[in-house]
């Protein structure tokens, strides 16, 4: 035990290069031990370059690891995140890619996969080709479809609970909004077809995190600092599997 107490992960040993990131966190343990990591992976070697345990994702911690990896000497190529408040600005000297995989998420959440509206069907149809189009023809078909849809957007009613006036539909407005505010950063990845970006962060949050979590699952007796440990452990080895 207490061997297991003392150990100490090895260090991770870099290998300074041109990299294209995909960044993502991910959270595990229940609410009053939840711990988290926020981990940087190379889309072209696989290989994971750096990470930090945390308590919640704020946009100080990307800045921090992506400024630890230019002190290594790599030079960061491009960027795949997941579209976080904020976090386009801690990458702003670099070619960054929303996660087509979150964006298509954060629509159905407003509009929800069945939608009973019009308006929300044909946006559904919109966003459902993100991944075979070009940005011309997707800001085309956006454009087109708030033309169509304007009127309906700027719409209000009166609350009967506050007597103010409110837009009628606030949630395809706000599903809309997220696709135009994004847009700048949807089709990175084929502006920039001589790097090697990914479209999506799901090669972290797919199969990894979900490795990472089970795996924290079958230790569940453990300390706090030996489950971080263990992390690490995986973390460290991970291109050597």
């Amino acid at each position: 035990m207490k061997q297991r107490d003392e150990y100490i992960v090895e260090c991770k040993v870099h290998n300074p290069r041109p990299v294209n990131l995909i960044c993502d966190a991910t959270f595990y343990g229940k609410r009053k031990d939840k711990l988290g990591t926020l981990v940087f992976k190379d889309n072209e070697s696989k290989e994971i370059l750096i990470w930090k345990h945390i308590e919640s994702e704020v946009v100080k911690d990307y800045k921090y690891l992506k400024e630890e990896l230019i002190l290594y000497a790599y030079t960061i190529e491009s960027a795949t995140l997941d579209g976080k408040r904020g976090l386009y600005k801690a990458f702003n000297d670099i070619p960054t890619q929303m996660c087509h995989f979150h964006q298509k998420k954060i629509v159905q959440r407003y509009i929800t996969m069945k939608p009973k509206l019009e308006a929300g069907n044909d946006l559904k149809r919109v966003v459902s080709r993100l991944t075979q189009t070009t940005e011309k023809n997707f800001t085309q078909k956006l454009d087109e479809w708030y033309e169509k849809y304007q009127d309906f957007l700027e719409k209000k009613s009166i609350f009967s609970t506050t007597g103010k006036l409110h837009y009628t539909h606030p949630r395809i407005k706000a599903a809309y909004r997220s696709l135009r505010t994004n847009l700048p950063y949807l089709f990175t990845y084929k502006n920039y077809k001589h790097l090697s970006i990914s479209n999506t962060t799901n090669a972290l949050e797919g199969g990894m995190f979900s490795h990472m979590k089970n795996m924290i699952s079958l230790h569940r007796g453990l300390s706090k600092s030996l489950k971080l440990n263990l992390v690490d452990y995986y973390l460290v080895n991970y291109k050597k599997k």
